[in-house]
């Protein structure tokens, strides 16, 4: 009996990459998105696929959301305005889509018997907790809006476990880069915006000294984890949340010496384009670093790539995608 998937955010980068990858494993995917962030072209080759559909509908609608998980098994929630600097500028917007959209779709989850809801927590969620590395019980207070609604959505994740019965997992997302992630918008993230400004011999401004450090983490992880946490069959790895990240952290001057590097290799004169340093931007952690081991132990997760590999095949992909 084929299962059936409902991606939220499905046309996003994360949300793509997730319907591109269940499609291939032969489960039935339906999609809803509103095209606020993702992009039609991002699914616009799953669209002749019989096992895929398309429902263009909003969170913030709860009759949207009942209609798009009608018949699903499995939620995988990736729908959310991510950036700290957007939710910093338009705080209600952040939260009418990252709470009420959240609880939108938990009420329809409930609702229609879903097997299990799988959310995009973040690792935002540690605000001003300066424990490295982060582990999942010690987390801080939020440094922004953005921070405020992923933290909500863990909360009423665990009341809808313990009231209604609704199986959940948070997979706090540590930076995740990869295919797909858009390079274009005020919002755009460091990788992307950085690979396109090299392409383009323009200098990346970086946030402060670059001395501050994330823990980035390749798409294929992600979708490693989001996996197991819809199939895992472990009683003690359900009703809570883990990081999903590599376990490393690398520095923002790191990041921008491997992006020469790897570009150089398809044009040498990216070697030679310098690098502008800013202010630092409100709302920032100096570093963050997870650790993976309650995932490692509970769900057996094993991420694959490693920060440099994983930047090598992302900047090879927009290479050959967007030069």
């Amino acid at each position: 009996m084929q299962s059936t998937i409902l991606i939220t955010g499905g046309a996003g980068f994360i949300g793509s990459n997730l319907c591109e990858h269940f499609i291939g494993k032969n489960y039935k995917v339906v999609c809803l998105d509103n095209f606020a962030t993702g992009h039609r072209h991002n699914i616009q080759h799953l669209f002749e696929n019989p096992n895929f559909t398309l429902v263009e509908g909003d969170i913030r609608n709860i009759d949207d959301c009942r209609k798009a998980v009608g018949g699903a098994d499995y939620v995988l929630h990736q729908a959310a305005l991510g950036s700290v600097p957007r939710s910093i500028n338009d705080p209600v917007t952040s939260n009418d889509v990252n709470v009420s959209g959240f609880l939108n779709m938990l009420v329809a989850s409930r609702d229609a018997n879903v097997k299990r809801f799988v959310f995009a927590a973040s690792s935002s969620t540690y605000g001003d907790s300066e424990s490295l590395p982060k582990v999942e019980h010690v987390i801080g207070k939020p440094l922004s809006p953005y921070a405020i609604t992923k933290y909500v959505n863990e909360l009423y994740a665990d009341i809808f476990s313990k009231t209604y019965g609704l199986e959940t997992i948070g997979l706090r997302y540590f930076n995740v880069f990869g295919r797909k992630q858009d390079p274009k918008g005020a919002y755009a993230a460091v990788i992307p915006k950085f690979v396109m400004q090299f392409m383009n011999y323009e200098s990346p401004v970086i946030n402060g000294d670059g001395n501050y450090s994330r823990d980035f983490t390749y798409i294929d992880n992600v979708i490693q984890m989001n996996e197991l946490a819809m199939t895992t069959q472990n009683p003690e790895a359900v009703n809570t949340v883990y990081n999903t990240a590599f376990g490393d952290r690398t520095t923002l001057n790191d990041l921008v010496g491997y992006l020469r590097e790897f570009l150089a290799e398809h044009d040498p004169a990216i070697a030679n384009v310098e690098v502008v340093y800013g202010p630092n931007r409100a709302g920032d952690i100096p570093h963050s670093l997870a650790s993976i081991d309650k995932a490692k132990n509970l769900m057996g997760y094993n991420p694959q790539y490693s920060m440099r590999e994983g930047l090598k095949q992302a900047v090879n992909w927009y290479w050959n995608n967007l030069k």
